[in-house]
């Protein structure tokens, strides 16, 4: 690839890396092997609350996507792959209101980010339960995570539990506490203004 074509997709102040550092807050959560425990809800401004469980969750149509990351700690990785599920076809089975404008994702454990609706509809948005042909690792968000290529990656929550729509904007773990609200990598959004 051609050292022009890789520079336009580096935003500034990042450098590439070809490891996949780990960087979360709390203890990475364990699920049983079956992932009995494990379920995605989708509440708040929709028609019809939806939980659904591992199995219904995999039975639902999956995509891959090639996209490039950014992490707010100032790294890049380009050509990631992953396989997932859209999250506009989990809002789906929900129903969305039209009042709905903003989601708050909830993750395990006790995290949680915020973004734009209209983010979750984007082709490239997923929820990832492969990378790189491979299940997640533990460390990387197994056995689900969102996956929003466009925004900075704690926007790309691990461990994904739920969407809540909400009519207005609500910050999350990282937002309450300095982060920039929307993260934009070409921006350098990284800290303040909520």
């Amino acid at each position: 690839m051609a050292e022009t074509s890789v520079r336009d997709r580096v935003p500034p102040g990042q450098v590439v890396t070809e490891k996949f550092p780990v960087l979360h807050t709390g203890e990475v959560p364990r699920y049983r092997d079956d992932l009995s425990d494990w379920s995605i809800h989708v509440f708040g401004e929709v028609e019809r609350p939806v939980t659904l469980t591992w199995d219904e969750f995999r039975r639902l149509p999956a995509r891959e996507v090639v996209v490039d990351i950014h992490c707010v700690t100032r790294w890049s990785k380009l050509g990631t792959r992953w396989r997932g599920v859209p999250a506009a076809r989990v809002l789906e089975e929900a129903g969305v209101k039209p009042e709905a404008r903003f989601v708050l994702v909830h993750a395990d454990p006790d995290y949680t980010t915020n973004l734009p609706l209209a983010d979750l509809y984007r082709d490239d948005v997923l929820l990832a339960f492969e990378f790189d042909g491979r299940p997640l690792a533990p460390e990387h968000g197994y056995p689900v995570r969102l996956l929003v290529p466009h925004r900075y990656f704690w926007k790309s929550a691990k461990w994904v539990r739920g969407f809540e729509l909400l009519p207005e904007d609500r910050p999350g773990y990282w937002e309450e506490r300095g982060y920039h609200n929307e993260a934009d990598p070409w921006k350098e959004q990284r800290y303040g203004f909520f």
